[in-house]
């Protein structure tokens, strides 16, 4: 279908200006509205205003411009069928061949902190999605394009085929087009679901970011969806796994939660240790003394850009990850020489792909979740003795590792490494001697140590168990029947702690 009239009205105004252009110099009458109007004046680019096609006025502060009989007329009219021709003349539909609309930026909106319900609903666009699902319904006589990332695709079929467009790339746009709406419509729907409370569905659209070779075990049929290949890069290695991905999520959550320099070494998505100093290597070795068989295989994870001297630190032992914002020349040559070693690189800032939203698959349905992502720390001292400056930075330190702990969890720290970590045990106390017993394994010492617990102590015990294994401070969130009993407990061997009022299970 020869494109003789274009509609286009973009909020991503990406490129926008020069595929006007290409269709302008092939002698394509363009219709534009508002900004998207402006802009291409302003690149002297011949345009009509939607309000001159349709004999209307844009109204109610624009709310209403595109929805009109003369728009949707001249993008549903069937060509070809002659009632339908019959009719357009009458009505004075007159075509319109391609429509390159993309959405007011709902998504963009609602993910700023704080924003109201009312600026919410003032980017809910109807125009927009009206005009798509016109065109895409057409799509056997209309070309429609809500994604920049196509006009290359448009120009190039239409250059080889005498300004028409092949049925076969419009029907692909119209795919698309019906999945960008459908996935507009479920985030507004699941915003106005979570912002009012209100009883109604939860849905989730996501593009498949890639096919899998497995799942979790190999007769695990596998795919990842969504947006991942936004924030990470691979440089190096074998295909990533299903495993691989979670565990580069969880060592991505885990490093933001440092400023510092930092070292980190997860497993199975567990901590191994983690450790901060301004030579990276020293990092390193403070987060490898807490355990050192466990890393074999596993994730690292880093926060400033991989040098050579850590590189050859980690080139030491089996990894099945390493995670950084980049790598240094030199690095790389030492680690690439693993040829399956994966190496990853933060494309954004960690903070930026951190998920918002949990989601479980349980028997029968799916929960839904906050992500676990607390604000500021306001600690409680709740013992006689207040804790020392290095007392609290070793407290903090537990804390931020110990959230990203498999309950029950357990973390031994001192304000600059993690000394001994126990994890997913069915007994707090357990989890309090598996630490210990990974830490004396190691040969690390736990003398003047904090303790932090994912939840509360329920009983004096594991507390107790803390202080004999060495540790003089105490970090929990307190709420416990028995809060009074620990607290008495602490006092008496004259630790310090503090309670948060935050707990952090990971089931």
């Amino acid at each position: 279908m020869k494109i003789r009239r274009a509609l286009i009205s973009v909020s991503n105004k990406a490129g926008v200006a020069a595929f006007a252009r290409a269709l302008e110099s092939q002698g394509v009458d363009i219709i534009s509205t508002g900004g998207t109007a402006v802009l291409l004046r302003k690149e002297k680019i011949p345009v009509r205003e939607i309000s001159s096609f349709t004999a209307f006025p844009e109204v109610l502060d624009g709310r209403v411009k595109t929805l009109h009989p003369r728009v949707h007329g001249g993008l549903l009219y069937k060509r070809g069928n002659a009632k339908h021709e019959a009719e357009a003349r009458e009505c004075g539909f007159d075509p319109i061949d391609l429509v390159a609309v993309n959405l007011y930026p709902f998504e963009a909106t609602v993910a700023r902190r704080g924003v109201t319900l009312a600026e919410a609903i003032e980017n809910i666009d109807i125009g927009g999605p009206s005009m798509i699902r016109s065109a895409a319904k057409n799509y056997e006589s209309v070309t429609v394009v809500v994604d920049p990332k196509d006009y290359g695709a448009v120009l190039e079929n239409m250059r080889k085929h005498d300004g028409e467009t092949t049925l076969k790339l419009r029907e692909r746009l119209a795919i698309k087009a019906f999945n960008r709406t459908a996935e507009y419509d479920r985030v507004i729907a699941n915003f106005l679901n979570k912002h009012q409370r209100t009883d109604a569905s939860f849905s989730l659209s996501l593009p498949l970011a890639m096919r899998l070779r497995y799942g979790e075990n190999p007769h695990q049929d596998a795919a990842l969806y969504g947006d991942f290949d936004r924030y990470f890069e691979k440089l190096h290695g074998k295909q990533l796994s299903f495993n691989n991905i979670l565990d580069i999520s969880a060592a991505t959550n885990l490093i933001v939660e440092f400023d510092d320099p930092t070292v980190a070494i997860l497993k199975h998505t567990n901590p191994c240790g983690v450790g901060s100093d301004p030579d990276l290597r020293n990092a390193w070795e403070k987060a490898f003394a807490t355990d050192k068989q466990a890393p074999f295989g596993g994730i690292i994870v880093c926060n400033r850009a991989l040098n050579e001297a850590l590189a050859k630190a980690i080139s030491e032992i089996f990894s099945e990850v390493i995670i950084a914002p980049d790598f240094e020349i030199e690095a790389r040559a030492v680690l690439q020489k693993k040829k399956n070693l994966r190496l990853i690189r933060f494309l954004a800032s960690p903070k930026e792909g951190r998920p918002i939203t949990d989601l479980r698959s349980v028997c029968g349905g799916v929960l839904v979740q906050d992500a676990d992502v607390d604000g500021e720390l306001t600690p409680n001292v709740v013992t006689k003795r207040r804790p020392t400056k290095a007392e609290l930075n070793a407290m903090l330190f537990g804390w931020r590792v110990v959230k990203h702990v498999k309950s029950n969890a357990i973390v031994y720290a001192k304000a600059d490494r993690t000394l001994g970590i126990g994890a997913g045990q069915m007994s707090r106390v357990d989890a309090s001697r598996i630490a210990v017993w990974k830490a004396n394994e190691a040969g690390v010492s736990l003398k003047g140590s904090a303790v932090a617990s994912d939840a509360f102590f329920p009983f004096p015990d594991g507390l107790i168990a803390a202080a004999e294994a060495g540790a003089t401070c105490a970090i929990q969130p307190g709420g416990s029947v028995r809060d009074e009993e620990v607290i008495a407990a602490a006092n008496q061997r004259k630790m310090a702690m503090i309670f948060t009022g935050v707990r952090h299970f990971r089931h």
